[in-house]
């Protein structure tokens, strides 16, 4: 088998001579500085904090900033210049203004700014490779960026200067600075992981899916709002009716036409006429954000709202009786209302509806949707499948994700590995057979796979289909980790009592270090060295997001606004560079402004600093570079012939 791979290999590099550089370089590459990898969790559609944070990459741009010239430039400067870094285009177009008033002081501003961000830029990307940094230069600036870049001499100032004052005088910089921008944030990023739950509750998750779409190192672990959203790009009814009720509740209908490009017209029509006299109380919007290109009447999105959740009630109900194996009967909650009395019974006891009014409800048949409610799905279905825009989303989030993933000894997914009471990995039947650990999850993802392209091992597609509907909120779901899910208590019941939700002993078993150890141990990681990542239940006021004695890090801390309440701040990121961990707090997101706010804790120091050859990717370059020593071997003693 080596001898084959050899073979292909040779075909690269066809002599001992490029063979030996490769190694040569390769081996150098090993010994840099381990890059810095970015964890976020929970999105929830708030793009413009998410692409604030981003661009800032947790404050830590501005941070280095402060290193460079905390002595020299005021902190006012400082902060400018790390606004223009986040933001070129917008600065630049403010300073167009000023500098048409006084060209003179914007000539050295431009020739003192492009210094700034040259140290700036050397500072990000001094741990890699000369070729990493110049793959990563917009072409047009290649030669100049690089030349500058590699400015050491003092005997070159005056070249170094002379090529500043071209720049300038050729009238491109702006999109000069533009470019240095852009490569700054991009080299102080070296790999980015989405730790679930893009979608939902803000305003343009679409927006936050463009962004992830522009690089290439990035991996996604699934939460249980990105299932939803794969059920629905599939066609799944149950998924797409709530999708919908999810998006129509928080108002975000730029989200679904402007960026989705869903037809909601008849779903208007439909709600506005059924729903005519009703005034929907408990279905009026939450209007945490407006909207830009879709701004709709309040009353109107209250009807609309309404007729999505009766409907997905409606075929909630209908797939839980098509799945018995679910075990979850007793949540076909629309056949357990008395319609006469205006009340429904949970757990043996009647409480009264906060709204009684179904007039598209059969008493009889209560799960059956009405000719018109059929006609409404089969639109909204063809809308999904036919958005383009979704569609590739949905399979870049495939491609590029999973239910968990193991990286650099540290294992990330989004909500829980599913424990029982006592301890133990809960052990859950699928088609047959019985899985625990990291074999249920890895289950999931071939049951994924197979609702997104249409296997058959799963029974039929559509049963794997119906299967990411329980993945949002069945019991034993991993992305879900909670008893029930109380939708309709929450929309129906006043009583709070009916409406908790018990955690998976997950939730409770992870403050333990053993029980850290034991997870990390199930998926193949040192339990000694590793960390676990995780978010889906926001971090509390208070409450430390570290857990496990330093062995697990929660993260998800209320980016969302929805969130605030409960957690006070505006979301936890995790930056895990060369020589430490560092969990940052960030503030709410105030506006493209705001530069200050994120503070960084530390929660781990490395006892020594962490070089490429210290992670996974070092791993697989020390066996390309043992190749390519066997290679030189065989070249050296004819076994391969070297192609001159």
């Amino acid at each position: 088998m080596e001898n084959s791979t050899l073979r292909l290999l040779a075909k690269s590099y066809p002599t001992i001579r490029e063979a030996a550089a490769e190694a040569i370089n390769l081996s150098a590459i090993t010994k840099l500085p381990k890059g810095t990898e970015y964890f976020f969790s929970d999105l929830h559609g708030e793009h413009e904090a998410f692409i604030h944070m981003l661009k800032s990459a947790s404050g830590n741009i501005k941070n280095k900033i402060d290193l460079l010239y905390a002595n020299t430039i005021p902190e006012k400067t400082r902060e400018e210049l790390a606004e223009l870094i986040y933001y070129p285009e917008e600065v630049l177009k403010r300073k167009e203004i000023e500098k048409e008033k006084m060209p003179e002081e914007y000539h050295d501003w431009y020739k003192i700014t492009i210094f700034q961000l040259i140290e700036v830029l050397k500072t990000v990307s001094r741990k890699y490779t000369r070729s990493k940094v110049r793959k990563s230069t917009p072409s047009e600036f290649v030669y100049v960026i690089d030349e500058l870049l590699h400015a050491d001499s003092e005997d070159k100032t005056n070249y170094y200067t002379a090529i500043i004052e071209s720049v300038m005088a050729t009238g491109m910089s702006d999109q000069f600075i533009i470019a240095i921008c852009g490569m700054i944030r991009k080299n102080a990023i070296d790999s980015l992981h989405i730790i679930g739950d893009i979608y939902d509750r803000g305003p343009r998750a679409d927006l936050i899916m463009d962004e992830l779409m522009k690089y290439d190192d990035i991996d996604i672990e699934w939460g249980n709002h990105d299932i939803e959203w794969i059920g629905a790009a599939c066609g799944n009814e149950v998924s797409i009716a709530n999708a919908l009720a999810a998006n129509i509740k928080y108002n975000s209908f730029d989200f679904l036409e402007d960026g989705y490009g869903i037809n909601l017209r008849a779903l208007s029509t439909f709600a506005g006429e059924v729903y005519k006299e009703d005034p929907c109380e408990i279905f009026k919007v939450k209007q945490y954000d407006m909207n830009k290109y879709d701004p709709i009447d309040v009353e109107l999105a209250a009807k609309m709202h309404k007729a999505m959740v009766v409907i997905l009630f409606k075929l909630e109900g209908a797939l839980y009786k098509r799945h018995p194996e679910y075990g979850m009967e007793d949540r076909i909650m629309l056949e357990h209302i008395d319609y006469t009395k205006g009340t429904v019974e949970i757990d043996g006891k009647d409480y009264p509806l906060r709204d009684s009014n179904f007039p598209t409800v059969d008493q009889k048949n209560p799960l059956k949707l009405t000719r018109e409610e059929k006609d409404l799905m089969e639109t909204l279905a063809a809308s999904f499948r036919h958005s383009e825009k979704l569609q590739k989303h949905i399979h870049f989030m495939f491609s590029k994700g999973g239910m968990y993933k193991c990286i650099n000894n540290n294992l990330l997914y989004h909500g829980c590995v599913p424990f029982d009471e006592n301890g133990e990995f809960l052990k859950v039947e699928l088609s047959g057979k019985v899985y625990s650990g990291r074999a249920y999850l890895d289950k999931i993802n071939d049951i994924v796979k197979q609702a997104m392209f249409g296997s058959h091992h799963f029974n039929k597609p559509s049963v794997a289909r119906d299967y990411l509907w329980y993945l949002w909120c069945g019991k034993n779901s991993p992305i879900f980790g909670k008893s029930k899910m109380t939708h309709f208590e929450q929309y129906f019941v006043e009583d709070p009592k009916v409406k908790v939700e018990e955690r998976n002993p997950y939730y409770d078993l992870i403050n333990k270090p053993e029980i850290c150890e034991k997870i990390l141990e199930e998926f193949g990681l040192d339990p000694s060295r590793g960390h676990i990542v995780n978010g889906h239940v926001p971090v509390k006021i208070g409450e430390n997001p570290v857990k496990g004695n330093g062995k697990a890090f929660i993260i998800d801390g209320g980016i969302s606004k929805a969130y605030r309440s409960t957690t006070g701040i505006g979301g936890y990121t995790l930056l895990y560079s060369s020589q430490e961990i560092d969990i940052v707090e960030h503030q709410p997101f105030k506006g493209k402004g705001q530069i200050s706010g994120a503070k960084v804790h530390v929660v781990e120091k490395m006892p020594q600093r962490m070089l490429v050859g210290d992670t996974d990717k070092g791993a697989e370059l020390k066996e390309d570079i043992r190749l390519l020593k066997e290679l030189i071997k065989k070249y050296r003693t004819g076994a391969i012939k070297e192609k001159e």
